[in-house]
């Protein structure tokens, strides 16, 4: 009869990903009257199923933790009686017992002999959950000489199990850091000598203090295996590492299993095209190597953010959260799990983990930021509107399209050109086709304008001695990476022959870099730079042989990486760089470039605001540039995700960041351009952008509906830059994110949670785009508060949480200002420039007790040293009681706009009086339908502002 075949059958509702796998009947099974019983069984019996998973279900709803994973794991084993007892009963005292809390033992090539050779246990009966996997209390180190001492605990970790992998390190060393009352700092080192460090970002170096205000506990015991974070305020151990699994230290891998508190929701970890919260309810994979590949989901990409963040709490409407941080530049796997439990493997450096204890998102984001490093300021400028196309083939091109979007009234700030402005797309060079950029980008600048070409940084080796010069300079300065013969490693990449790359941890490619820059600005003067494939992408994986043979290039662990190998298509791990083989700096690629870059851009364009954007990204990357999120598809799906990476970067510290407008692979529609455009408005970075082998997508060229969405959103966006630009300011000086998701407003609602269909501007601009097809209407969620609709100047009460459906025709995004919230604004003109000249004016959006604050910050827009100097004005805005004060918190910049107009939202009684300034002032109005009150005034905000009016 063969081996029957088997059904998938999906395990419903609390973890959907489980499947569990029943044989088939036979084929040949005939009708006969056992069979007519058999059926009626079969009903009866599927009757009783349904009535058991209620009475499941209902139990589920009514257990504590511990019950609660037993009935889970019942369901993920089909309820076979023998395994429910084996998993509910054999340790009822251990919360995380059953099947899908299993740590995996052999992540590779997994077979029982060599399982049990390990000490691991065998169990093949559940599908999706690893086979082979820890027993209780493994022990492969053991703690010993633990301490305390002013904030600093320290242990030994010995060795007492050899693990499968190469070189263990025998002895361990243990060292907890009190850095802050906040912030905890745990390091695992070799305790015989030292292994690689990342030495960007550049942390902060401070001394370990004991108080009794710090929001943390360790715990870490003799004779046991790993460590304990607990919080302080309620005891509850909010990462359990002790025992837990294995701790494996070899050289080329280290392992670290631990537990998060039951109902722990997880985000971040970073790159990845997926949800912004992590599914734990099945085993999942992360991989962390920097790679160029089309977004796609469970694949590794650009970037490598190992960041956490975790809701540790929830109860009663008060949530607890955290975050954890590894800071290591390996190639490595965070794997996921129901536990939820979390896995660490990692083929290099050393265990480098820090705690921000928050306890709120926003506030834990805050504290991470103050060890990788604040967001950099941007210029005012590049917060228009950017456009670019891989494929304009000429200047003539270029101009085409740049003048049919301007002629269209769209604001638009910034022209780029892709590598087809490029002689052969070689570095610093300029295409006969692009013989007179240099006259357009002067043309650009007389109007307020700016222009951003791509520098990649793969430099030609193909050409003929003296005829190349980036080449050529750069070999006589020996600054490219090298491969195991001190030669420069040979790749390609868009280089007609051949491509080297610069080794940007060399100190003498710093001059190289700034002497090429300023080579290509001298011919055309460029206002920012896009460095893109900077992974390092390579069309080979590795040189056109592949990559020797040795521990590097083919280590005894690689991660879930794209093509299986560490070097698919980038730079052999075993070349050599100045300050380490690249097995360690390939994470650290990207931002080595972007540091480089932005530091060269300032001194070649004089002082000005460096605008790097960057494919590639690393924990600290934020600091000194921004990023794009790579060659998204033009596909609903990618349009959904955008908003997920959009917020996940504005939490690794990358504020400056949005995805190519209508997306870059394949052909958009007019429909998903259209609605596109409406939240790339809303992108920090907003730029239309797409690739050679599709159609033309700016706005003009699709016609009047796109042209329509994306100038009433572009609009808006215009009229709203002197908020975001102050949300930059916020970013830069205190770590506070610019777009950020509604739980990091509203920690204590829930349903906000896991949504990710909206967003917010700072605390003041709910975003709610359409993100499906065919749709002219959404759904908008609106948490506890007084909700003004921006479009219609409607005002919405929510006394209590609620889902409004509201209509959004495809001209439409539905913008709401959050009661309480004071916003400057300004009049939308054609560009950024010219919008800064027009008259001020102070939006106020009372709420339910008439209360309100904001802030306006003033500088010159360019300067990149302003707010080290001082050089800005600051403005903080109250209302309370009928009373308006503007209070001016800094005075350093003189050349702000005249506010010339005051609007007062949620005013519905009647007016009678109104004075500015202590005088009554005639020039008001007052809509009782809208109630809105406006007056018009013509003041200096630097010289203090205040308002009051009365009501009958």
């Amino acid at each position: 009869m063969g081996v029957p075949r088997r059904t998938m059958v999906k395990v419903p509702h609390s973890h959907p990903e489980v499947v569990v796998m029943l044989p088939n009947p036979p084929y040949d099974q005939r009708i006969s009257s056992a069979r007519v019983w058999s059926g009626i069984w079969s009903i009866t019996k599927h009757v009783l199923l349904f009535c058991l998973g209620m009475i499941v279900g209902a139990l589920f709803l009514t257990s504590n933790d511990v019950q609660k994973r037993c009935l889970e794991s019942m369901v993920a084993v089909g309820f076979s009686s023998h395994r429910a007892r084996e998993i509910c009963y054999k340790n009822p005292t251990v919360s995380h017992s059953g099947v899908l809390t299993r740590f995996d033992c052999m992540p590779r090539n997994a077979n029982a002999q060599d399982c049990r050779r390990r000490g691991c246990n065998w169990d093949e009966s559940v599908q999706n959950v690893p086979y082979c996997f820890y027993p209780d209390n493994y022990g492969s180190y053991s703690n010993e000489n633990v301490t305390n001492i002013n904030g600093r605990t320290t242990a030994t970790m010995r060795k007492k199990l050899k693990s499968p992998y190469p070189e263990d390190v025998d002895l361990l060393q243990f060292e907890a850091c009190a850095e802050t009352e906040s912030r905890l700092h745990i390091k695992i080192t070799d305790a015989k000598k030292d292994r690689f460090e990342p030495f960007y970002p550049v942390v902060p170096q401070v001394d370990c203090k004991s108080s009794k205000n710090n929001q943390y506990q360790v715990k870490i015991s003799e004779g046991k295996m790993g460590f304990k974070v607990l919080r302080s305020s309620s005891g509850k151990v909010i990462f359990d590492s002790e025992d837990i699994g294995a701790l494996i230290y070899a050289n080329q891998f280290l392992q670290l299993n631990a537990r998060f508190p039951a109902g722990s929701l997880l985000y971040g970890i970073g790159e990845r095209q997926s949800t912004m919260n992590i599914e734990t309810s099945a085993f999942q994979s992360f991989t962390l190597w920097n790679r160029d590949a089309a977004p796609t989901d469970k694949i590794n990409l650009y970037g490598s953010h190992p960041f956490i963040l975790i809701r540790d709490q929830y109860d009663q409407n008060n949530s607890k959260w955290h975050g954890l941080f590894l800071l290591n530049s390996n190639a490595m796997d965070i794997i996921t799990q129901p536990g939820p439990a979390i896995s660490f493997r990692i083929i290099g450096g050393i265990m480098d983990f820090y705690w921000f204890m928050g306890d709120t998102p926003s506030k834990v984001t805050e504290q991470y930021l103050e060890v990788i490093g604040h967001p950099h300021m941007p210029p005012y400028w590049a917060l228009g509107f950017h456009l670019c196309r891989f494929g304009y083939g000429s200047l003539d091109n270029t101009i085409l399209v740049w003048n049919r979007t301007r002629a269209a009234g769209i604001p638009f700030d910034v022209q780029w050109n892709d590598l087809d402005y490029m002689d052969n797309n070689n570095d610093f060079t300029i295409s006969p086709k692009f013989s007179k950029l240099s006259e357009f980008v002067e043309m650009l600048h007389s109007i307020g304008m700016h222009y951003i070409p791509l520098i990649d940084p793969g430099v030609s080796a193909g050409e003929k001695k003296g005829a190349y010069e980036p080449y050529d300079y750069g070999l006589e300065l020996g600054i490219f990476v090298a491969d195991e013969k001190n030669k420069p490693f040979v790749g390609k990449v868009w280089n007609g022959i051949s491509t080297v790359w610069p080794d940007f941890t060399n100190p003498k490619t710093v001059d190289y870099w700034r002497v090429m820059l300023e080579k290509l600005h001298s011919q055309v003067p460029f206002d920012g730079a896009w460095i893109d494939m900077n992974e390092p992408s390579n069309f080979y994986s590795g040189t056109r042989k592949g990559c020797p043979k040795n521990s590097l290039n083919y280590p005894p662990y690689v991660p879930n990486v794209l093509g299986g190998q560490l070097f698919s298509k980038t730079i052999c791990p075993s070349a050599k760089h100045y300050r380490g083989n690249h097995y360690d700096l390939h994470n650290m690629y990207g931002i080595s470039e972007a540091i480089i870059t932005s530091f060269a851009l300032v001194e070649i364009r004089n002082e000005k605001r460096p605008v790097t954007i960057s494919r590639a990204t690393f924990p600290g990357h934020g600091h000194y540039a921004a990023h794009w999120t790579g060659d998204v598809f033009s596909t609903w799906n990618d349009l959904k995700l955008s908003v997920a990476q959009t917020l996940n970067f504005n939490m690794f510290g990358i504020p400056f960041v949005g995805a190519d407008i209508c997306g870059f692979n394949g052909n958009t529609t007019v429909e998903l351009c259209a609605r596109w455009s409406q939240l790339g408005a809303f992108y920090p970075f907003s730029r239309n952008h797409n690739s050679d082998d599709t159609k033309e997508q700016d706005p003009v060229i699709l016609g009047p509906t796109v042209v329509t969405a994306a100038k009433n959103a572009l609009e808006i966006r215009y009229s709203l830059l002197p908020y975001l630009y102050y949300l930059f300011y916020d970013s830069h000086v205190n770590g506070k994110t610019v777009a950020r998701p509604l739980f990091y407003e509203f920690p204590e609602d829930e349903n906000t949670h896991l949504l990710e269909t909206e967003f917010m501007w700072g605390s003041c601009l709910l975003i709610i785009p359409v993100l499906e097809e065919g749709k002219t209407t959404v759904e908008g969620y609106f948490p506890i508060g007084t909700w003004y609709d921006l479009n219609s100047n409607k005002t919405l009460i929510a006394k209590s949480a609620l889902k409004k459906t509201m209509n959004a025709p495809l001209d439409l995004i539905p913008l709401f200002v959050r009661g309480g919230c004071i916003l400057p604004t300004q009049a939308a003109k054609a560009t950024t420039t010219e919008s800064r000249k027009t008259p001020l004016t102070v939006r106020v959006y009372l709420d339910a007790n008439g209360r309100g604050q904001g802030s306006a910050y003033f500088d010159d827009g360019d300067y990149v040293y302003s707010i080290d100097e001082g050089k800005y004005s600051l403005v903080n805005f109250a209302v309370k009681n009928k009373v308006l004060v503007g209070t001016v918190a800094k005075s350093g910049f003189a050349q702000i706009p005249t506010l010339e107009t005051v609007l007062i939202h949620g005013e519905c009684a009647s007016v009678t009086k109104l004075e500015v300034n202590g005088k009554t002032w005639n020039n008001f109005t007052h809509n009782k339908s809208s109630c809105i009150l406006t007056t018009i005034i013509s003041a200096n905000v630097l010289e203090g502002i205040k308002i009051t009016w009365q009501t009958s």
